[in-house]
């Protein structure tokens, strides 16, 4: 336990992964920490659904760059290996390409490269030769934005600071996904291989920055793990530690409103059974949907410009429509598989059209399920498997009835399982759970968008929902909504920024993240987080 040396209160909304690393960070330099939230248990998105004897992730699935979650554990003098089991998987994921004509392609992705650029060289001879080079290229290319990965862009100035202007040029920021991956390989198939990953921040390849060919390249340098017990065990263990310094965390605690004095905040104010309680605190960092957050906690009276109106016309992601399933025995599934539409860029489209208001379903989507119980044996009963299917939808700006679409939703997902994986569900669920747009909406999560902002260039750098509220002096932000963007890593590093700038405004030495993010790869678990 570290004994808090600091007068400084600080609270923490939100027991979400950047909430956590962030309260993990400051109570490892002694600040007296309290954590929020307002659900039963912690997690946020990344939180726990237990349906009789299975276990299922609420969100994130997906586990990538252990080491950058490591750094937060090492400043409080742990280890992540040393709290979670994990295991590298391979295959990554299989992938799935649609085609129009029926003929779909499967890749089986390998960490491998030399073996991935011969599965690729399978599909189109010129394509696998390209596939080193595009490796290369962006290793080059994530060590250039590194900088600007780890630190606050709050102006333009910050870039002309961090001498931008050369990642910039081979960041080609004017390019989209599908435009740079078109000039290293020339069939369709391989071009979506490497950048549907755009899936990851609720995007189309078609319009998501280039910037994010580094996803599919973070995928191959340092693999795609399971943290045993599923990603919400990475939560459990940030928990823990928090608690091992000192740190408390309150459940069933949500904040109603934040309160000021002369333009700073000085308490917090519980709602629900705890309605009306305050707590004072000197700084409080919000954890919660950003613009949610800032809708909900800081009045309009000290905002100015910033309106409820102008942050609901920011540009969204999409949503998902869930399907978590408790099936009898196992199933022939690897633990990621991911098809993508045969009509993939109209179908993402249709998801996302003016910023999702006029988002529209399909009939042949693009879909993706998690087979946990592939890899890990905890999540479900011996003889049982614990499946995540998950659907890309339009947010909830788009006038679609979800209770309605409920039951067609589940009935299409299920047909699709079947006919394009060959695995027929039907007769064999022994527990369910959907959840739709509309319930994520009810998770305090502005317009249901699971993946935050959009990732648009308008809203990157300096344009995202900033690190500290310039109008609401001790109110700070945290998470997928800020610098640098969503997703499970980049979550960690926007808590390591938020805890930094926090730091140094109480005058405490801040922790120092030296370890190159193109460091380490293909290394075990054990060699990874060390």
């Amino acid at each position: 336990m570290v004994v808090p040396t600091l007068n400084a209160r600080v609270a923490v909304v939100g027991a979400g992964p950047g909430g956590l690393a962030t309260a993990v960070l400051l109570a490892a330099r002694g600040v007296r920490v309290t954590v929020y939230e307002a659900q039963p248990t912690i997690g946020g998105r990344t939180g726990r659904l237990t349906l009789g004897d299975y276990q299922f992730d609420r969100g994130p699935t997906f586990f990538l760059m252990p080491h950058v979650l490591d750094e937060i554990f090492r400043v409080a003098g742990r280890s992540l290996h040393d709290y979670v089991r994990l295991t590298r998987l391979d295959p990554m994921y299989r992938l799935v390409i649609g085609r129009p004509d029926g003929m779909d392609i499967v890749i089986d992705t390998t960490q491998d490269v030399a073996e991935m650029a011969r599965r690729i060289g399978r599909i189109h001879a010129p394509d696998g030769a390209a596939f080193e080079r595009f490796i290369a290229d962006n290793r080059r290319k994530l060590s250039l934005a590194e900088p600007i990965l780890r630190r606050s862009i709050r102006s333009l100035w910050d870039l002309v600071r961090l001498d931008a202007a050369r990642a910039l040029t081979a960041l080609k920021p004017h390019l989209s996904v599908h435009e740079l991956t078109a000039r290293y390989f020339e069939h369709a198939a391989v071009q979506l291989a490497v950048g549907f990953q755009c899936k990851y921040l609720g995007m189309s390849p078609h319009e998501c920055p280039s910037l994010f060919t580094i996803l599919p390249f973070i995928e191959y340098e340092y693999g795609v793990w399971h943290p045993q017990g599923g990603c919400h065990a990475l939560m459990l263990a940030l928990a823990r530690v928090f608690e091992e310094l000192g740190g408390r965390i309150e459940v069933d605690a949500p904040v109603e409103r934040l309160e000021f004095r002369r333009g700073r905040v000085t308490h917090l104010v519980l709602g629900g059974r705890r309605g009306g309680e305050r707590t004072p605190c000197e700084h409080v960092v919000i954890n919660a949907d950003a613009t949610w957050a800032v809708k909900k906690l800081i009045p309009q009276s000290m905002r100015g410009r910033v309106t409820d109106r102008s942050l609901d016309a920011r540009r969204y992601s999409c949503s998902t429509f869930m399907l978590y399933l408790g099936v009898e025995g196992e199933v022939d599934l690897p633990h990621h598989t991911v098809r993508t539409a045969p009509r993939y860029r109209e179908n993402l489209a249709d998801i996302g059209r003016n910023g999702g208001r006029l988002g529209s379903l399909s009939d042949d989507p693009s879909f993706y399920v998690c087979n946990p119980s592939h890899t890990d044996p905890t999540l479900a009963p011996s003889d049982g498997s614990s499946l995540y299917v998950l659907l890309p939808t339009p947010n909830t700006f788009a006038p679609i009835d979800w209770e309605a679409e409920r039951p067609r939703m589940r009935e299409l997902l299920l047909d699709r399982v079947r006919d394009v994986l060959g695995v027929d569900l039907r007769g064999r669920i022994r527990v369910e759970q959907s959840f739709t747009p509309w319930e994520w909406r009810a998770m305090n999560i502005n317009a249901g968008a699971t993946f935050n902002l959009a990732h648009s260039m308008t809203q990157m750098l300096h344009r995202r929902m900033p690190h500290r509220l310039p109008y609401a002096h001790g109110a700070w932000l945290v998470g997928g909504g800020t610098h640098p963007g969503s997703g499970l890593p980049v979550i960690f590093l926007s808590a390591q920024i938020t805890a930094r700038m926090l730091l140094e405004e109480l005058g405490v030495p801040r922790p120092v993240f030296d370890v190159p993010l193109t460091a380490i790869a293909d290394r075990t678990s054990s060699q990874v987080l060390s």
